[in-house]
């Protein structure tokens, strides 16, 4: 499922992604704000980014991991993408880079997934909630990332913390869920869950209860850093639901097999699909 390259015509529609960066930040090594274990990104590092970002080409990208709107325009440059940030006070906030020429309407923030306590030392990343527009075609969208640790495990008393925050979590995406289909509009639901979604995996069956959705990424194995299960996802609903050609899914794999560059880089690749309206 690696990106093939070519200059042949795209196919109709509209492509989305979502791509995890990895502590994105130009805040140095040893910040307070970032653990022992934060690589901070080089120069040249987010100039390959940025040239990998131009390869994907996508109509909207979903972002992950990512310090602010500034250091975000430097993967997506101003002049061919708009930039929208949820509000958080953390590092690791979740965007949008939409191409130009679309319409963005943009919702208040998902903030009922950050599901830790007022006074928590560490506060989980609300979602990014925007619709896009173009030619008559309108797309409600959020953007995730969820809470680590809790890849395959249930939500029963005897789980882990992190099975416990994720199962809250999980109560929120499926108020908005049911919030869509009730309203009867087109929408995705993307990002980094954080969780491999098997089938009839728990998370996964009590998402699609709440709104009948189609997985881009089901059944499939992510080729990204050698191989892995997935747990960036991106689901369609209402009438998008119709609109995912799944044969267009892709993984955008890196040139660099050299170890440490997965550091540099990004652990994760940037997945992505079309949707296409009139197929």
């Amino acid at each position: 499922m690696a990106t093939a390259a070519g200059h042949a015509e795209p196919p109709p529609g509209i492509k989305l992604a979502t791509w995890n960066l990895e502590w994105l930040t130009t805040r140095p090594t040893g910040d307070a704000s970032l653990p022992d274990d934060a690589t901070t990104k080089r120069p040249e590092d987010i100039a390959t980014l940025a040239g990998y970002a131009a390869h994907l080409d996508a109509d909207a990208v979903g972002i992950q991991e990512v310090d602010g709107p500034e250091i975000a325009a430097r993967i997506f440059p101003p002049d061919r993408y708009q930039i929208f940030m949820t509000d958080d006070h953390v590092v690791q906030r979740v965007g949008l880079a939409v191409r130009r020429g679309f319409v963005v309407t943009r919702y208040p923030d998902l903030q009922g997934l950050d599901v830790t306590s007022p006074g928590a030392a560490h506060h989980l990343r609300s979602g990014l909630d925007v619709s896009i527009a173009r030619d008559g075609m309108r797309l409600r969208i959020l953007v995730v990332h969820l809470k680590t640790g809790c890849w395959r495990m249930g939500f029963g008393s005897s789980a882990p913390f992190q099975c416990r925050l994720l199962h809250l979590q999980l109560d929120v995406l499926k108020s908005w869920l049911e919030a869509r289909q009730a309203e009867h509009i087109p929408f995705v639901l993307m990002g980094d869950f954080n969780r491999n979604m098997p089938v009839h995996d728990v998370f996964l069956d009590a998402l699609e209860a709440s709104a009948p959705m189609v997985l881009a990424t089901a059944g499939h194995i992510s080729p990204c850093w050698g191989g892995e299960d997935f747990i960036d996802h991106i689901f369609a609903g209402g009438a998008a639901q119709a609109w995912l050609a799944p044969e267009t899914l892709r993984v955008m794999v890196y040139r660099e097999t050299n170890p440490d560059m997965k550091e540099r880089l990004s652990d994760h690749c940037a997945v992505s699909v079309r949707l296409a309206p009139d197929r």
